[in-house]
This record gives C-alpha cells, structure tokens and sequence, in this order.
C-alpha cells in the first residue's frame, strides 16, 4: 500500500472515530436514551476499530488486510443503525462519514 494511500485512510478513520465518539455522546444526552442503546453501542465499537485501523495504516502494517474488511463492516453497521435516527444532526452526519470510511476501507483492500 502507497503511503499516500495510507494518510488519506488514516485521516478518514480518524474523523470516523471522532464523529462515532461524538455521536455516542450526543446519543447519551438525548431524552429517549433507552432506544438509542444499540447506535451508542455500535457507535463505540466503530470508533474503536477505526482507531486501530488508523494506527495501523500509520504503520502500514501487513495486518491492515486484515482489519480493514472488519471496520468496513462495523462502520456499515453503524451508518445502518445512526440512519435510523436522521432526524437527529450528530446520527445524520456520523452516518455519513461511516458510510465514507466503509468505502474508503473496501477501496484499500485492493491496493
């Protein structure tokens, strides 16, 4: 993988990471918490496995092949559950990265 590659992955994951921490935060603070449990939690683990993957890419290390179709998956997964919650701005827009940072994932894998 290019280095290039790398920094424009790196900065996507971690502005997905940030807008997931953001998004469970905000999630936390809503009135009705109880049915955005599933978003919060999903927004976590998003942010977490983004945030290796970033270290990784970082490093560009050979077990980025690895990580790279799990977090497209897991940030699929969280995009599908924020969308759910659209009518809420930080759901909406963590979305959108999620959904940025999956592609950019899958585009990675065949570098």
């Amino acid at each position: 993988m290019k280095q290039g590659n790398n920094q424009r992955l790196t900065e996507l994951l971690n502005k997905c990471a940030g807008a997931c921490n953001f998004c469970s935060t905000a999630c936390m603070n809503e009135k009705d918490v109880n049915n955005l449990l599933r978003c919060i939690r999903l927004d976590m683990d998003c942010a977490e496995i983004c945030k290796a993957a970033a270290v990784l890419a970082e490093r560009n290390s050979e077990s980025l092949d690895i990580i790279l179709p799990a977090c497209a998956v897991i940030c699929n997964q969280c995009a599908e559950e924020c969308e759910k919650h659209h009518h809420m701005e930080h759901c909406r827009i963590c979305a959108e990265v999620c959904r940025q940072c999956a592609q950019a994932c899958r585009q990675m894998e065949h570098v």
